[in-house]
C-alpha cells in the first residue's frame, strides 16, 4: 500500500508550474487590456492542476502496465515500483481529471463560454492518450506536440479568453514561449531517459532526433521565449523583467549542451520546472503593469 508521500511523489510536483506558468501569462494578458478577473483565474489555475496530475497518474499508470517504467530515474513511479496497484493509479488519473471538468465547468458558468467544454473534453482526451490506449501519441515522438499546444497554447490564450473575451498579441507570444518550455520540461525528461525508451521502443521525439539534436532542442525551448518576452516588450515594457532569468537560463542550458546524463539531468529537470514558474511570474506580472 503506497503511503502518502508515495502518491504525492507519484503526482510528480515538479511538473506543477508547468501548469501555473500560463495562467500567470493568460492573467497577465488579460489585465494588460484591463479585464483581469480573479475567479476565473483561480477556476482556470484549479484545471490547469488537476489536469497535470491527472495526467501525471495516467502516465504513471499506462508506462507501469507496459512495462516501460521499470528500470527509471527519475521521481517514484507507483505502478512500475508495485507500490499502489495499477487499478487505483488509474482511478487517481481519472479522478483528477474529475476534479479538472467541475472546475472547467464553473469557469464555463463565470465566463459564460459554454463552448470551451469541447475544449476541455479534447484536453482530458489528450492527457489520457499520451501515453495510454493502443497507439499513445507519445510514444510516437509527438509529446511535444501535445505539450506546446495545450499546455501553452490553450492554457494561455484560454485564461486570456475567459477573462477578456478575446486573446491578444502579447498572449500569443506568451503562449508561444511558456509552451516551448513545456517542450523543454518534456525534452530534458526524454533526454534523461532515451538509454531506457530505446529498449522499450518508447520513440520519443528525444530518442528520434538522437542525442545531440535533443539537447540542442532543449537550449532552444528555453532560450527563444526570453527572446519573444522581450518582443512583448513593445506593448508593455514591464515584459523586460524576463531578461532576469538569462542567468538562470544560461546555467540550466551549459550542462545539457555539455553531455549531463543520468541522475546529473534531474536537477536539471527540478530547475526548468522553476524556470517556467518564474517566466510565468515575470511576464504575467511585466503585462499586468
Amino acid at each position: 500500500m503506497a503511503t502518502t508521500s508515495e502518491w504525492v511523489a507519484g503526482a510528480r510536483p515538479r511538473t506543477l508550474p508547468a501548469a501555473a506558468a500560463p495562467v500567470l501569462i493568460g492573467s497577465g494578458a488579460a489585465a494588460q487590456v484591463d479585464a483581469f478577473g480573479w475567479l476565473p483565474a483561480v477556476l482556470a489555475l484549479g484545471v490547469a492542476l488537476a489536469l497535470q496530475v491527472g495526467v501525471n497518474y495516467a502516465n504513471d499508470y499506462s508506462d507501469g502496465v507496459r512495462g516501460t517504467d521499470l528500470d527509471r530515474v527519475g521521481p517514484m513511479r507507483l505502478t512500475a515500483s508495485g507500490a499502489a496497484p495499477p487499478g487505483r493509479v488509474k482511478a487517481a488519473a481519472f479522478g483528477s481529471f474529475g476534479v479538472a471538468g467541475v472546475l472547467g465547468l464553473a469557469l464555463c458558468a463565470v465566463s459564460g463560454h459554454w463552448w470551451l467544454l469541447a475544449v476541455g473534453v479534447v484536453c482530458v482526451l489528450a492527457a489520457w492518450f499520451y501515453t495510454g490506449g493502443k497507439h499513445p501519441y507519445g510514444y510516437a515522438g509527438l509529446g511535444e506536440v501535445g505539450v506546446f499546444v495545450f499546455f501553452g497554447l490553450v492554457a494561455t490564450l484560454g485564461t486570456t479568453y475567459t477573462q477578456a473575451d478575446r486573446v491578444t498579441w502579447p498572449s500569443v507570444l506568451g503562449a508561444v514561449g511558456v509552451g516551448l518550455i513545456a517542450c523543454g520540461l518534456l525534452m530534458i525528461n526524454n533526454v534523461r531517459d532515451i538509454p531506457t525508451d530505446v529498449v522499450a521502443g518508447k520513440r520519443t521525439l528525444a530518442v528520434r532526433m538522437g542525442d545531440h539534436r535533443a539537447r540542442r532542442a532543449y537550449a532552444a525551448c528555453i532560450l527563444v521565449p526570453v527572446v519573444l518576452a522581450m518582443v512583448c516588450a513593445a506593448w508593455a515594457p514591464w515584459a523586460l523583467l524576463v531578461m532576469l532569468l538569462l542567468l538562470p537560463a544560461w546555467l540550466l542550458v551549459v550542462p545539457v549542451v555539455a553531455g549531463a546524463q543520468g541522475r546529473l539531468l534531474v536537477p536539471v529537470l527540478a530547475g526548468t520546472g522553476m524556470f517556467e514558474l518564474a517566466y510565468g511570474a515575470l511576464l504575467g506580472l511585466g503585462l499586468a503593469l
